[in-house]
């Protein structure tokens, strides 16, 4: 396993109004995150504040190319980010124990936290088509170039890692600094991953090694 420091490029916020950075994603032109009753629009070249959405965002978020998922507790909301409707819901694996989110090959992959999970799930049903098993507490996922990577929070430290999808295996480890936790995760397509920083308020960019 290659393993080395988190090299974090840049730090945007705490956010006015914000107190906790939850999930977060990317749709192209703007990082959304959730802060509790609302997700917010930041510009990912500076942080500045874009555009928010009222509606309930207390886990993982994230985009399939038209529509914005947010975790509210336990359940998974379908949002149009151009008018802010929720246009459907579905209930989350975890049923309130969920954590990261992320879009890939037509599937929602969920987080659950203290099951150290990832779930694969329809994104119609909610119903789960598999599992991985990781050895530390899940927060974020994310899928760049068919690698999935999720980041961990336990005990005050956090990391990002690539792991191998079918065994669950880790391959990569960057480690935050001590302190520096890992709410959400979300990888730009390039090298760059932003990172939800808890209760910090902060968005993160850590380089991703390529």
């Amino acid at each position: 396993m290659k393993h080395s420091a988190a090299e974090i490029l840049e730090e945007y916020g705490p956010f006015p109004g914000t107190e906790q950075v939850h999930g977060l994603t990317y749709d192209g032109k703007h990082v959304w995150f959730a802060a509790g009753d609302r997700l917010n629009a930041i510009d990912p070249a500076d942080g500045k504040p874009l555009d928010s959405i009222d509606v309930p965002a207390h886990a993982g978020t994230a985009f399939d190319g038209k529509h914005l998922f947010q975790i509210a507790e336990s359940r998974i909301q379908k949002i149009d980010p151009k008018s802010g409707r929720v246009v459907s819901t579905i209930p989350a694996p975890g049923n309130g124990g969920d954590s990261g989110l992320a879009w890939a090959e037509g599937s929602l992959w969920v987080g659950e936290y203290r099951a150290r999970k990832i779930h694969q799930i329809d994104p119609e049903t909610g119903k789960v088509l598999r599992s991985i098993q990781s050895n530390r507490f899940v927060t974020g996922i994310t899928w760049v170039d068919g690698e999935l990577w999720h980041a961990t929070w336990e005990d005050e430290q956090s990391d990002i890692r690539h792991i191998d999808p079918e065994t669950g295996e880790t391959l990569e480890r960057l480690d935050m600094p001590a302190g520096t936790g890992v709410s959400g995760l979300e990888s730009d397509g390039g090298d760059r991953f932003f990172c939800g920083g808890g209760k910090s308020g902060k968005v993160r960019v850590v380089r991703r090694p390529r």
